[in-house]
C-alpha cells in the first residue's frame, strides 16, 4: 500500500452499496471538523492494509487493523497482536489506542477518530468510549467476521446481558465492605485521580 495516497491497488469493493458511501459523505459534509472523503477513505484503507499486513504476513493474529486519527493525521495505528503478545487484550484498536495515548501522552483521546477494518467487539468498543473517541468508521461487519474469519462476538454479546452470577466466566462478588473503606477514602480525596 501507498503510504501518501492509501492506495492497496485496488478500488472500492464494488459490493458496497452507493447509500453506503451517500451516508457517510453527508457525515462527513455535516461534521464539525470537515474532512475529505478521500481523507476518510485513505484512512480506512490503512487500517485495512494493517489487518491485512498482521493476519497475513506477520499472522500475529486476525485480520483487525486500526488507525486512530486527529487533525488529519494518524497518532496511533497497530493490528491484531493476540498470537503473537499472547495477549488477548490486543486487539488492533486496542493497540492502536494505547499508542495514541502514548503519542499524545493523555489517556483522552477526545477530537480523534477510529478507522477500523471492521465492526469493534464490546472490549474495543468500550476502549473507544472510555478513552473518549469522538467517531468510529469501520468496513467489515460482526456478521463478516464470523462468516469468513470464525470471530463469534454474538457470545459475548449474551454473556455481558446475563446477571453477573450466571456469566461465564462467573462474576462472584466478594468483600465489598472492606473495598468501599477505600473507595470512601478515595471519594474525599481533594487530590485524586480523575477521568
Amino acid at each position: 500500500m501507498d503510504a501518501k495516497s492509501g492506495k492497496t491497488g485496488g478500488t472500492i469493493d464494488s459490493n458496497e452499496s452507493e447509500r453506503e458511501f451517500a451516508f457517510m459523505r453527508k457525515s462527513v459534509i455535516k461534521g464539525k471538523k470537515k474532512m475529505s472523503f478521500a481523507s476518510h477513505v485513505r484512512f480506512m484503507r490503512r487500517a485495512i492494509e494493517l489487518g491485512r499486513v498482521g493476519a497475513m504476513i506477520k499472522k500475529t493474529g486476525g485480520p483487525f487493523g486500526a488507525v486512530v486519527v486527529k487533525n488529519g493525521r494518524i497518532v496511533g495505528e497497530g493490528h491484531n497482536r493476540v498470537i503473537s503478545g499472547k495477549d488477548p487484550s490486543a486487539h488492533g484498536e486496542i493497540v492502536a489506542i494505547r499508542e495514541a495515548c502514548r503519542k499524545l501522552k493523555s489517556h483522552d483521546l477526545s477530537g480523534c477518530t477510529l478507522y477500523t477494518s471492521a465492526e469493534c467487539c464490546s472490549m474495543c468498543y468500550s476502549a473507544a468510549f472510555w478513552a473518549r473517541i469522538g467517531r468510529i468508521y469501520y468496513a467489515a461487519q460482526h456478521g463478516d467476521a464470523l462468516r469468513y474469519g470464525d470471530f463469534d462476538d454474538r457470545v459475548l454479546e449474551k454473556e455481558i446481558r446475563k446477571n453477573p452470577g450466571n456469566r461465564s466466566p462467573r462474576c462472584t462478588p466478594m468483600l465489598r465492605k472492606e473495598a468501599l473503606v477505600i473507595w470512601r477514602k478515595f471519594k474525599k480525596m481533594p487530590d485524586r485521580a480523575r477521568y
